[in-house]
């Protein structure tokens, strides 16, 4: 039955063709964005996982950055002690110099308070971004330093950082734990690697020799200077405790390189996991260009052919015409 009231056919076809438009806009716009979960009202649960993962991709960035600038303090800090060990090889030659006799003394402890100086130098230039670990101030500085290497989430949904602390201070007689610093920020150290009497005292040295003597250094303290009068005895106790304190900055050394080591290999863990992270959230929202590719080309054939039958569909009414003319 033919109805010029109710079109059934019409309807039908202009139903389908509406189906057909919204699968087409909604695959040209994957298309456009590259994404099948663009909001949440596309996908809740992706959507919401993949908003979790970007925003822990941004931490995980961050913790290559704080990784990064730890690096660099790492390799600065590393440079100076390497630099620092090559100037107390120095002092040492120039204290077997002394042991010849007829050497003039008084130009040995020249150049030996020459390299003293650069120690000193070297002490002040170890510093990155405002942090010298080298030179440690007890009044403003932490005795541990930490490093920022992991973002963690974990199963509960709760966060942390993952972190390495590094000891740069104890005080004698622990020589031989994780010291890191030389001679404290105000050049009054009294623990420093070069300005301790442990390592004189380690040595059975009969005075407690000491590098660089701070300000507020005790009076027991002896400054490492020769003169004419030095002897072979105390020649022999000043180079023990020389000794003593490159065989500490040989461990610091040692300790910093492998934290370094640690950090080049969480900040290479950091890259494949944030590379990851992308990976899985694109697995999650993004589109499929080849399927939509040819998805767009189906639609739009049947696009056309949905509004060819609509316009079947709406000319039926007028064939009705030709049955009341005469």
């Amino acid at each position: 039955m033919t109805s010029i009231v109710t079109n059934i056919s019409a309807n039908n076809a202009l139903q389908t063709l509406r189906s057909i438009n919204s699968n087409l806009g909604e695959t040209q716009k994957q298309i456009s964005t590259g994404l099948r979960v663009e909001k949440a009202a596309d996908n809740a649960a992706y959507w919401s996982i993949a908003t979790t993962m970007r925003s822990d991709n941004k931490s995980i960035s961050a913790v290559q950055d704080a990784l990064g600038m730890s690096g660099a303090i790492l390799d600065t800090t590393y440079e100076a002690i390497a630099s620092s060990i090559d100037v107390m090889s120095e002092m040492k030659a120039k204290l077997v110099t002394a042991f010849e006799a007829g050497v003039d003394k008084t130009k040995v402890n020249e150049e030996i308070t020459q390299l003293k100086g650069q120690l000193t130098t070297t002490l002040g230039a170890a510093s990155f971004n405002g942090q010298n670990w080298l030179s440690w101030n007890s009044g403003v500085d932490s005795a541990d330093k930490q490093i920022v290497t992991s973002f963690i989430r974990n199963n509960d949904g709760t966060v942390k950082l993952g972190t390495v602390t590094y000891e740069i201070n104890t005080p004698p007689p622990q020589t031989d734990t994780d010291v890191q610093y030389f001679v404290d920020n105000g050049g009054s150290g009294e623990y420093g690697i070069l300005s301790t009497e442990a390592f004189a005292i380690q040595a059975g040295s009969a005075k407690n020799y000491v590098v660089l003597k701070g300000a507020t250094a005790p009076p027991t303290a002896t400054e490492l200077t020769i003169d004419n009068s030095t002897t072979s005895a105390e020649l022999d106790d000043m180079l023990s405790t020389l000794e003593g304190m490159t065989k500490q900055m040989t461990k610091v050394a040692s300790d910093i390189g492998s934290l370094s080591r640690t950090v080049d290999q969480q900040n290479d863990f950091a890259s494949k996991l944030s590379d990851s992270i992308d990976s899985g959230i694109g697995r999650l929202v993004d589109a499929d260009m080849e399927e939509q590719s040819s998805r767009l080309s189906a639609l739009q054939t049947q696009q056309q052919l949905a509004i060819q039958s609509l316009s079947i569909a709406n000319s039926s009414p007028r064939n009705i015409l030709s049955l009341f003319q005469g």
